[in-house]
């Protein structure tokens, strides 16, 4: 009987995050996601696990109820998403100050250039996607890591399908110019 209570239970049914059996739902329907866009912001997986957690943990920790698993899945991207590159920011003020602090008065033998040279291309494929436009950068995220269609991007940016597919396509075209055409591929 409670098999198929649960086996019934459309994607539209209200979740709780605070009830322990909806938020297992939710983790399990979004965790890896979450994982995966804050892995590609962060570049490191144990505080991209952390960050994915905490999104969660606040939507637990809220009681937030959510009109069906897709909702959940918006906000909670949204919520990662914008931690991760809090995160990414604040790390790079610590590196910053630390560099300033003990490295004022060193120079550097290389430059940055001959280092990209030796890169692979997935080293350079990183880096250009880092010097996109935030906005740019967050639709490229989401429609290549999460495999997010245009309009469900457009829910969690909460712009417009049209919108989006304009990012899409200025982001690709920055890319070109940084990377050159040929090595427009992103790293899984």
């Amino acid at each position: 009987m409670f098999y198929n209570a649960v086996e019934s239970q459309t994607d539209n049914t209200p979740l709780n995050a605070g009830n322990p059996v909806d938020f297992k739902k939710i983790y399990d329907a979004s965790m890896m996601m979450l994982f995966k866009i804050c892995y590609r912001i962060v570049n490191d997986e144990e505080a991209a696990e952390d960050l994915a957690h905490d999104s969660l943990i606040k939507a637990n920790e809220k009681a937030i109820v959510f009109p069906s698993i897709n909702d959940a899945k918006y906000w909670l991207i949204r919520v990662s998403k914008n931690a991760a590159l809090n995160y990414v920011k604040r790390k790079e003020r610590e590196r910053k100050a630390y560099e300033k602090a003990l490295y004022e008065d060193h120079r550097k033998s290389e430059s940055g250039e001959t280092d990209l040279l030796k890169k692979e291309s997935v080293d350079k494929a990183r880096e250009a996607l880092k010097k996109l436009p935030e906005h740019l950068q967050e639709v490229v995220i989401l429609r290549e890591y999460t495999e997010l269609n245009y309009k469900e991007i457009g829910r969690v940016l909460g712009i417009t399908e049209g919108n989006v597919k304009v990012r899409i396509f200025r982001a690709r075209e920055q890319l070109i110019k940084l990377i050159g055409e040929e090595n427009v591929f992103l790293p899984e």
